[in-house]
């Protein structure tokens, strides 16, 4: 079988592709820059590396995957994160021989690049919230004195090139002139970056999950969000899978078909009140809650390593929905939240509290802590209790 090495092991969606392809038998490495990993503490990791921050020293970055892959006879490299597929996709002539089972930079950065992504949704007809684009951060195309507020701030790149070091840099929300001014004014992201001012929309957020191959969709998979962290909206904690929605998957394929796609993505919506579905972003990875497909039926990671090995992979329709997948200790800490959180009622607290003791039996499994594999939450119980006696 061939050899595959998954990068960005801390991340839950790497623990997920390490379980999913250690169970089919498959050689499994990984690494990051940590000393000690979630992926890495897993019983199907065969041996886990260590290799230079991506962010603060790319070049070296590079080198030792170089090395490393060489030196272990990798035949599929697997990286986990934007920053880590975008360093290796830039060097990509540097692993002839090795797969990195995804489209070529000049595909992806389109879709990445939420400025170029809402520009194209609009002239595939995809419905967008209203956007003001601001190539020039000296002049803004809008008057932030006249415009509905609260507003969203968003640059074209969640990861920029600054003093010699990449950082990453977040989607920021002004309800006011000043605010708005305020944050332009101090945030390097929207001081020397094209950006977004975007209207906010109230809703929930939605997403269609994809896997391609040379252009031909695979499969699709979607699940809807029960709490997250933090609850005012976040990273999944509790999710379900649920069915794709057509409207949905329609205004998907429209983008990743236009791409000509390779591989996996994440295509995300927000639904507002009334029902309408604003595209957001596309993430051009592997996402979070992998392993909640997983269990409904659908192995996104094998699947893409057999189309990765030149495999033939059949179309999957059907999955199981009504499946969820809890991350404890993030629940954990969304329950905190709660519970501290002045704006939420006693009722409230009191409901979260029961619903939090009660995730669904008989239909709920757990994302790091399973029998099967009890290495990586360990490595994470043991990490969350540090981080409190600090």
């Amino acid at each position: 079988m061939k050899r595959a090495l998954i990068l960005d092991a801390n991340q839950r969606s790497a623990l997920a592709v390490t379980r999913s392809l250690g169970k089919q038998g498959i050689p499994v490495f990984t690494a990051d820059e940590s000393s000690t990993a979630l992926a890495g503490c897993s019983r199907f990791s065969e041996k886990y590396f260590i290799y230079p921050s991506p962010r603060c020293h790319p070049d070296h970055f590079v080198a030792s995957i170089t090395s490393l892959v060489k030196d272990q006879h990798i035949d599929i490299l697997l990286p986990m994160t934007e920053l880590t597929t975008t360093l290796l996709l830039a060097k990509q002539t540097l692993f002839n021989g090795t797969v990195i089972p995804c489209p070529d930079i000049e595909t992806i950065d389109p879709l990445a690049d939420k400025c170029s992504l809402m520009r194209l949704a609009e002239t595939l007809n995809i419905t967008t919230p209203h956007t003001w684009f601001v190539d020039i951060p000296a002049t803004l195309p809008c008057d932030l004195e006249k415009i509905t507020y609260p507003i969203v701030l968003k640059p074209g790149k969640s990861w920029l090139y600054q003093n010699g070091q990449w950082a990453r840099f977040s989607v920021k929300t002004a309800n006011t002139p000043s605010e708005a001014r305020q944050i332009l004014n101090s945030d390097p992201a929207f001081i020397s970056h094209p950006f977004m001012i975007q209207e906010f929309i109230s809703g929930h957020g939605q997403g269609v999950f994809a896997l391609y191959n040379n252009n031909r969709a695979v499969s699709f998979f979607s699940h809807r969000r029960i709490r997250e962290k933090p609850p005012s909206g976040g990273v999944s904690v509790l999710s379900e899978s649920i069915k794709v929605d057509q409207e949905l998957q329609t205004a998907t394929r429209l983008l990743l078909d236009n791409a000509g796609w390779h591989g996996v993505a994440m295509v995300e919506f927000k639904i507002a009140e009334d029902g309408t579905a604003y595209l957001m972003e596309v993430n051009t990875r592997f996402w979070g809650s992998l392993q909640l497909a997983i269990d409904a039926g659908i192995d996104f990671p094998y699947l893409l390593y057999k189309i990765a090995c030149g495999d033939k992979v059949e179309t999957i329709s059907s999955y199981k929905t009504g499946k969820r997948l809890r991350w404890l200790l993030g629940d954990l800490d969304s329950l905190y939240l709660t519970l501290r959180g002045r704006q939420y009622s006693i009722r409230g607290k009191f409901m979260t509290l029961l619903q939090f003791i009660t995730p669904g039996p008989f239909r709920t499994r757990h994302e790091i802590n399973r029998l099967d594999d009890l290495g990586p939450f360990w490595h994470e119980l043991k990490d969350y209790v540090r981080a409190i006696i600090r």
